[in-house]
């Protein structure tokens, strides 16, 4: 059994009517024709003849043109009648055709560059994307999009991916250049000092805090002979030393001691970059850093907590991720409205890859369209497209019967007038 959606169903319903009506125009032509010819052997007037002459062309307009109407979809009376039931027989053919004309009329690069640049596509999208509700809108369907992409991926796969992309990079990149690169632009620039400076006031403050654990060190490390109040003299004296040097490296930044790390970071720096021997001691620093399991494990969970950090962005329309795309979105669209080099770049853009498609792709186009009509039922698709154009095609055969009547009534009247 034929099922039908509500809309299919209504539309049947209205093929059914307008055929009733047509076939309504060509019974009452053939009543009156009857009546008419009846009224002629009966010796009415002339009016009779009139009549009859109409309504007989009337009735052969209305046969002609509900033949021409059948013969789309299907063969009139089941009689096999050469070009009949054309769109059934001709279905592979039409489809063919139709592909051709919508490749040539409306997939040429010329007919789609002109449309794309007069729907200033652009300009209208800067327009409403710039409006605060829209960029919402199109911010909270990223995130759908973005959520989504995130729970297909496999984790495993992700996995995979990072140790590729990263802990591989790291072994086979070389770090000694890089890292003394990078510690001499420091150098260069003196950010350093405020480490140096922190260093020296732990170290103080240490000294400071620590006179009883110096004094220990000191009396530990005395000879055995040597009396308790001589070594604690002397521990004192240790400790003020030592106090005042920490003191003194740091409240003086030109001390000979904060030259000397200077110096030395200096010298480090330069062999990171120069020396093969720092060199390969760095190298073998990296290896045995890359290959310690608490690395392991930081490369391990970075997929699990970028997910879920995304994941919580996505979800929050509030979260700072949200808030930028949003705001973002806006901006993007202001700009496109106020600047107009800006649309004529993009919509060049967007010209250009709806050309490139056309062009390459117009026969992979159109083959969907003859392809589709190939797999269609040859009866199944003559029944659809009357369903569809079947109703207006009726009138065709409701004007067949009233012009053919009145070609019919001018032609009679002709022949009496004239012959």
């Amino acid at each position: 059994m034929e099922h039908l959606t509500a809309a299919e169903a209504t539309k049947r319903r209205g093929l059914r009517r307008m055929k009733l009506v047509a076939t309504a125009f060509l019974a009452t032509a053939t009543v009156v024709y009857l009546l008419a010819r009846w009224q002629e052997s009966a010796g009415a007037g002339a009016w009779a003849g009139y009549v009859r002459a109409a309504a007989e062309a009337g009735m052969v307009g209305a046969l002609a043109d509900w033949f021409a109407v059948t013969a789309l979809f299907r063969r009139p009376l089941g009689l096999p009648i050469p070009h009949t039931a054309i769109i059934p027989t001709r279905k592979d053919v039409l489809g063919a055709s139709l592909g051709d004309f919508v490749g040539s009329n409306f997939l040429s690069e010329g007919v789609v560059r002109d449309k794309l640049r007069r729907a200033e596509i652009a300009g209208r999208l800067g327009a409403w994307v710039a409006k605060p509700a829209n960029a919402e809108r199109v911010t909270s369907e990223l995130a759908t999009v973005l959520r989504g992409a995130v729970a297909v991926l496999r984790d495993e796969d992700v996995q995979a991916v990072i140790e590729h992309a990263v802990l591989k990079r790291l072994i086979a990149q070389p770090w000694g250049p890089p890292l003394g690169k990078l510690l001499g632009e420091v150098l260069a620039d003196g950010a350093h000092h405020k480490l140096v400076d922190l260093i020296c006031d732990r170290a103080y403050d240490w000294v400071r805090d620590n006179h009883a654990t110096v004094m220990r060190v000191v009396t530990e490390r005395s000879p055995a002979w040597s009396p308790r109040f001589v070594d604690e003299l002397v521990a004192d004296k240790v400790y003020t030393e030592v106090l005042g040097f920490a003191w003194a490296v740091k409240t003086d930044t030109q001390h000979p001691m904060r030259l000397a790390v200077d110096r030395f970071l200096a010298e480090f720096a330069h062999d990171l970059q120069y020396d093969p021997a720092t060199m390969e001691r760095a190298e073998q620093v990296k290896h045995r850093l890359l290959a310690h399991h608490e690395v392991q494990n930081v490369l391990d969970s970075i997929w699990s907590r970028a997910k879920q950090m995304l994941l919580d962005a996505a979800e929050d329309p509030s979260s700072e991720l949200r808030r930028r795309v949003r705001d973002g979105l806006m901006s993007l669209g202001s700009r496109l409205v106020a600047d107009a080099s800006m649309r004529a770049k993009l919509d060049g853009w967007l010209e250009g890859a709806a050309a490139y498609v056309v062009d390459t792709y117009r026969a992979e186009i159109t083959t969907l369209i003859t392809d589709t009509v190939e797999r269609w039922d040859a009866e199944e698709t003559s029944r659809k497209i009357e369903l569809q154009v079947g109703r207006d095609l009726q009138f065709i055969r409701i004007n067949g019967t009233v012009v053919g009547a009145l070609a019919g009534l001018l032609i009679y009247t002709c022949t009496q007038l004239f012959f």
